[in-house]
């Protein structure tokens, strides 16, 4: 609490939600460690109904806790609360792939045969850990800026990307992949991540954007640039029209294309996209059908200036990417893929870089597009507001 001078003779208290509220979240969330521990231990069913019944209380119960924790001084933001318990679920899983991985035993095997099968998976394994790094310590990083009451909407805008790729990826797969006829009920707890990354994504960017300082003169010499004088921006025009067509390339492929090209590609550099867990062509299929637009309208973005969307849809694209092409990579290479869909040894060199290249690019194009907006504002808004 602090207080705020409205005249010379009144002062009111104004209430702020304590950053210790920040610290709470991040011991709710290690509490999955004793929890997942318990529901291991104490499962002594076989009902799939009986997994999505307690899983259901067990988010109930994190979201009650997460409210008690600011009681007294409730965020202004509701997102604090999405936070608070997708920061408890990355956290399980986390635990999920430490398991899989045979560093730890005993939290998450019930789970894993009764429940949710498909995250035994190579792709299922990737995004446990996705979700238990990247995107935990987003959850925490924006949990700490609702608490200073500062801005997180550039974080926030790169993980709605992320999330929706994931989603996007991994439910469908689950459904037409070989998985999908040992679909149980406790599939039905992925729900939350369908709705509410949605809800989030529209509040984050219904937030204001930091305004950046740029005056009017500032701006019109800068976007009076030919292209040809922006090498940096030249490269992301290359990079563009390399990536459309190397995104159109695999999307054929995922929808088996006959052509000698793309079964002489599979074989010798991605034997995985005909895995039949089918995540690596429908992610395939995402990016030809949700990256390809983007490259089209980001090309025209760098060529025409003003295009004031540039910026966020910069960040959503690089979130999706970077989750994208942490699994599919992840996924190519590991042990839980049958040996017959790892990328050979010989192409593995070629494999990364390529695939290295088409994820950090965007991360590149989306820190540019950030922290250098000038080329992409309306120089007429700057002066009306002067």
């Amino acid at each position: 609490m602090h207080r705020v001078k409205i005249d010379e003779h009144k002062e009111v208290d104004i209430i702020t939600m304590p950053a210790s509220a920040a610290t709470g979240v991040f011991f709710l969330s290690f509490s999955s460690i004793p929890v997942t521990y318990m529901f291991n231990f104490l499962s002594a069913t076989n009902s799939s109904w009986a997994i999505l019944v307690v899983g259901s209380l067990i988010l109930i119960v994190v979201a009650v806790f997460a409210c008690l924790l600011v009681r007294n001084k409730p965020p202004k933001d509701p997102l604090f609360y999405v936070y608070a318990v997708f920061a408890f679920t990355s956290v399980v899983d986390l635990i999920i792939g430490l398991e899989q991985d045979g560093i730890i035993d005993g939290f998450m095997s019930f789970y894993l045969k009764e429940g949710e099968p498909y995250l035994n998976t190579a792709y299922g394994h990737m995004i446990c850990y996705w979700d238990g790094c990247a995107h935990y310590l987003m959850y925490l990083l924006m949990v700490a800026a609702i608490a200073w009451e500062q801005d997180y909407r550039t974080m926030g805008l790169y993980w709605v990307g992320s999330i929706v790729m994931s989603i996007i990826v991994f439910l469908p797969g689950d459904i037409v992949g070989k998985y999908g006829t040992k679909l149980c009920p406790a599939f039905l707890l992925n729900i939350p991540y369908v709705g509410l990354p949605i809800w989030a994504g529209i509040r984050i960017y219904n937030q204001p954007s930091v305004i950046t300082d740029f005056s009017s003169k500032a701006i019109e010499m800068i976007q009076k640039k030919g292209l040809l004088r922006r090498p940096l921006d030249l490269m992301f025009v290359f990079y563009l029209i390399l990536a459309t067509g190397f995104c159109i390339f695999r999307g054929l492929i995922a929808l088996d294309c006959p052509v000698e090209l793309c079964r002489t590609y599979v074989q010798l550099q991605e034997p995985y996209l005909k895995d039949p867990a089918a995540y690596p062509k429908l992610q395939m299929l995402v990016y030809m059908f949700y990256s390809v637009p983007y490259y089209v309208a980001t090309l025209y973005g760098l060529l025409v200036p003003g295009c004031t969307w540039m910026p966020d849809l910069a960040l959503l694209h690089a979130g999706g990417l970077a989750q994208g092409q942490f699994s599919h990579i992840g996924a190519s290479l590991h042990a839980r893929t049958p040996y017959t869909y790892r990328v050979p040894e010989e192409g593995r060199t070629s494999f990364l870089i390529i695939n290295m290249l088409y994820g950090i690019i965007p991360q590149l194009l989306a820190y540019r597009c950030v922290n250098k907006p000038a080329f992409f504002m309306k120089a007429k808004d700057d002066k009306k507001a002067q």
